[in-house]
């Protein structure tokens, strides 16, 4: 029996960053790299061709994704940014911002009409905000609170989902250890959650970091809710290998 086809995934972690002088600028994010490391090994069992890409700056980041237009796709195309951010930005190694509305324009059928019809899937790790529910914890993807954040939902194109570390305005948790988010991802990539729908196994990974993992340290106790919006238009099992 032949090998189904393959399809791609591009990982991007960025953990040291500084600005146009030189001087840092956002703190070093330790644990993000070995994070993605693990989860690009499980993507690649899982059938993807998978490419992981460290400390990018805000203008390769956004030409990672116009690539894609000229790449050979499978039946996903699946996204997994890990950064500091704000609210609707994420932010190259440079510490230059990368509007999200403008990732989601380039994979739009209008830039890149080969993926068209693929389901594209995104996870994003970093920061909208810097609301918390009485703390930050030993690091976290900061940024400055914005009130609003309904245009970036407007922005995704059809055929697209989107899941985020953390609601509107707050902050996403990372330690030595990696993050909430992208190991409840992990923990369910390798489990039998795997071959849920995508819809319910994001709302899985809603739950088990909603109920299962909570800050340490001086902020203990501390919560992060993660929350995703959909514009696909049927049922997908993009990780059923």
């Amino acid at each position: 029996m032949s090998q189904p086809r393959q399809s791609r995934a591009l990982v991007i972690v960025n953990t040291d960053f500084c600005g146009s002088d030189g001087d840092i600028v956002l703190g070093t994010r330790r644990g993000a790299r070995r994070e993605a490391e693990q989860l690009s090994k499980t993507l690649s069992r899982l059938n993807y061709q998978v490419e992981l890409m460290h400390n990018k700056t805000a203008k390769e980041i956004e030409e990672l994704y116009q690539q894609e237009c000229s790449r050979e796709h499978g039946d996903y195309f699946v996204s997994i940014i890990s950064s500091h951010g704000e609210q609707g930005v994420i932010f190259g190694c440079d510490s230059e911002p990368v509007k999200l509305t403008r990732v989601f324009q380039i994979l739009s059928s209008k830039e890149c009409p080969v993926l068209t019809k693929i389901p594209k899937i995104f996870f994003i790790q970093a920061c909208r905000g810097g609301e918390f529910d009485q703390g930050v914890v030993v690091e976290c993807d900061s940024g400055e609170p914005e009130p609003d954040g309904f245009s970036d939902y407007l922005s995704i194109p059809p055929q697209t989902a989107v899941m985020f570390a953390c609601s509107p305005g707050y902050v996403a948790f990372l330690n030595v250890f990696g993050s909430m988010f992208l190991q409840a991802l992990l923990k369910a990539l390798e489990g039998e959650e795997r071959h849920l729908a995508l819809n319910r196994l994001m709302t899985r990974i809603n739950w088990e970091v909603a109920f299962h993992c909570q800050a340490r340290g001086t902020y203990q106790g501390c919560k992060e809710m993660p929350c995703f919006v959909t514009n696909l238009l049927q049922e997908v099992f993009p990780f059923s290998a």
